[in-house]
């Protein structure tokens, strides 16, 4: 799909981060758009950013962890514009903590939006898209969904989920106009982390605000870089995008090390102040 002009993107998680990025940078590239998240306000401002350069969005709030919700909206997109050409679901939510600090509501949290959100917008969606005789859909994973890391196990879950998931996916649309593409992006500064919860932060074992401040200063990857390696995946239909250079260590080091890099991982929670 070389020529992204005329085409209908949904993506979710459009409020702020690498959803608002990747809004304005299809926008940009002239696809009309139709916009998920939670956070109608931020939606509402995302909205606005396109429509004053002169793009074209339908946005809605939107819960993604519901499937009620996330298949009203397919229809309203359809209802809206006729067909679809592009999905990225990219909504998601971190928390932080041990296992056996981890309540069963916070991993199930983590879960339906980031995992179960990624399989309704791809259900919602994957007939509309396999009506066309080109198109693309794209989840996100993380490189949390390559490495596994100590109180991410909520996290990690869902990732990996996301991933196996998304490779089926990869090898049934064999043969149909549909490609498919999944998303490992490293360390990139956005909202996530500002908006993500933590036992350890409950219980006084970690300090948020400076969490924060070293996951900013620990990233490697603007939002607005991260949507543009986003796009230009789908420009050239690659089937693993991995964002920002931590992408291509923690891929290549799990591969090569699978067992290894785990005592390596300490040293990046530390990093990160937990």
């Amino acid at each position: 799909m070389k020529n992204l002009n005329g085409k209908i993107a949904v993506v979710t998680g459009a409020a702020s981060g690498i959803g608002r990025e990747l809004a304005l940078g299809l926008a940009g590239e002239g696809c009309r758009l139709a916009l998920a998240d939670i956070d109608g306000r931020g939606l509402e401002e995302t909205g606005r950013m396109i429509a004053s350069k002169g793009g074209q969005a339908f946005a809605l709030r939107v819960d993604v962890s519901s499937r009620k919700e996330v298949y009203s909206f397919a229809g309203q997109v359809i209802e809206e514009y006729g067909e679809v050409d592009i999905v990225i679901n990219n909504a998601g939510v971190v928390f932080t903590a041990t296992i056996e600090d981890l309540s069963y509501e916070d991993f199930e949290r983590v879960m339906n939006i980031n995992f179960w959100g990624a399989v309704y917008g791809t259900k919602a969606f994957l007939g509309h898209l396999k009506k066309q005789q080109s198109s693309h859909l794209v989840n996100i994973s993380s490189v949390y969904g390559l490495w596994a890391l100590a109180t991410q196990a909520a996290y990690n879950s869902s990732k990996f989920a996301v991933r196996g998931f998304t490779e089926a996916l990869m090898q049934e649309m064999r043969g149909t106009g549909v490609r498919v593409s999944c998303v490992y992006p490293g360390g990139v500064k956005t909202n996530i982390v500002i908006n993500s919860g933590s036992r350890a932060f409950e219980v006084g074992t970690a300090d948020r605000e400076k969490f924060i401040e070293k996951f900013n200063s620990a990233a490697m990857t603007t939002a607005d870089k991260a949507a543009r390696v986003i796009i230009s995946g789908i420009k050239k239909n690659r089937k693993r995008i991995r964002i920002g250079p931590d992408a291509f260590l923690f891929d290549i080091s799990q591969r090569m090390f699978p067992t290894l890099y785990q005592t390596l991982s300490p040293l990046v929670l530390r990093k990160m102040g937990l």
